[in-house]
């Protein structure tokens, strides 16, 4: 079923009898749990109806018949098992069946199975589908998190710049978790009457408006040899910050969509910011790119890259070990 559909029928106190929450990206079968947990039942009446539970430490035995219960203080009593992917599905699932074919309808019973898609073929698989509420919740792409951020602050009535989107995106990686909350934290800290721009980034979030991955790939796209040495050398200062596979994997990403450009057949704005997956805000900046860089170059950066990567591992690391040293090198021969 569709999140925001879920989502917006728990709001609506429209609870399913039981949903299977499965995947392999954890944010939102936390968020779903969270909601019912925070929806169905009052502070006073968790006490007595709410029974949360772990897959390692629970038998589905033991979740059937507490499910059969019925409950005490309110008209539904809400039971979560975490970690559901841990139960022994292969030699008990075959009671959680028959339950669920004869569900009790005062029961809410959430089952948030991490980390992994549950099998479909099987039969206990079409009866979730069949008398309640299935979410998968897949794993999103790298090259849609700054999308989703910008999304993130439009549900709330706020708008934040591509740019700094973008710098979110390169930084905090694909944990939606975290990225969820440092979105909150610029929300509550950033007045409601402005949008969230780089500056508000680098003071809320610890990542510098002017020497960070997005700034180097700028400055490399324009073949701006001294401000890309100035961020390198920025870098090399704070290692902790900006750690040297991070940088290289960005790049490495950076120069394949340049390389994507190259290749497209039709370079209109929309179309190109659709087809290599970035905010067409940041399209002249590809079209610079793909200017300084023909393809054979963009080719041979990207070999550079991977090599480098391999270094970043301890393999055919050569005379200079340091990451300093490293990173300068592949900048060198980038440039040049």
């Amino acid at each position: 079923m569709n999140m925001n559909t879920v989502l917006g029928d728990i709001k609506k106190r429209k609870f399913s009898p039981v949903y299977l929450l499965h995947g392999d990206e954890p944010y939102y079968i936390d968020l779903i749990t969270d909601m019912l947990e925070r929806t169905v039942l009052s502070d006073a009446q968790k006490g007595f109806d709410q029974t949360i539970l772990y897959g390692k430490d629970s038998s589905i035995i033991t979740i059937v018949n507490a499910a059969k219960r019925y409950p005490m203080m309110s008209d539904y009593q809400l039971i979560i098992v975490k970690e559901a992917q841990d139960l022994k599905w292969k030699t008990e699932e075959e009671a959680l069946l028959k339950y669920v074919e004869r569900l009790t309808p005062t029961t809410i019973l959430v089952l948030a199975y991490k980390y992994g898609k549950f099998d479909k073929r099987k039969k206990i698989y079409k009866a979730f589908e069949k008398f309640g509420v299935v979410v998968e919740s897949a794993k999103l792409y790298e090259n849609k998190i700054g999308e989703w951020i910008i999304d993130q602050f439009r549900a709330v009535d706020r708008s934040i710049h591509p740019q700094a989107a973008s710098m979110m995106a390169d930084y905090l990686g694909t944990d939606l978790s975290k990225i969820a909350n440092e979105v909150e934290k610029l929300v509550l800290n950033v007045p409601m009457d402005q949008e969230i721009q780089a500056i508000h980034i680098e003071q809320n979030i610890g990542i510098s408006k002017d020497f960070n991955v997005f700034e180097l790939q700028s400055a490399l796209a324009k073949r701006n040899a001294t401000k890309a040495i100035q961020i390198v050398n920025y870098f090399a200062d704070n290692p902790k910050s900006n750690p040297l596979p991070m940088v290289i994997g960005n790049l490495g990403t950076y120069f394949t969509k340049i390389l994507k450009y190259h290749y497209l057949p039709d370079k209109s704005p929309q179309v190109a910011a659709k087809q290599i997956g970035v905010h067409s805000f940041f399209l002249k900046e590809y079209e610079a790119a793909a200017r300084n860089f023909n393809r054979k170059k963009t080719f041979e950066i990207i070999h550079h890259l991977s090599n480098y990567d391999l270094k970043t591992k301890g393999m055919n690391v050569g005379p200079f070990t340091e990451s300093k040293d490293i990173l300068r090198e592949l900048i060198f021969k980038i440039l040049n």
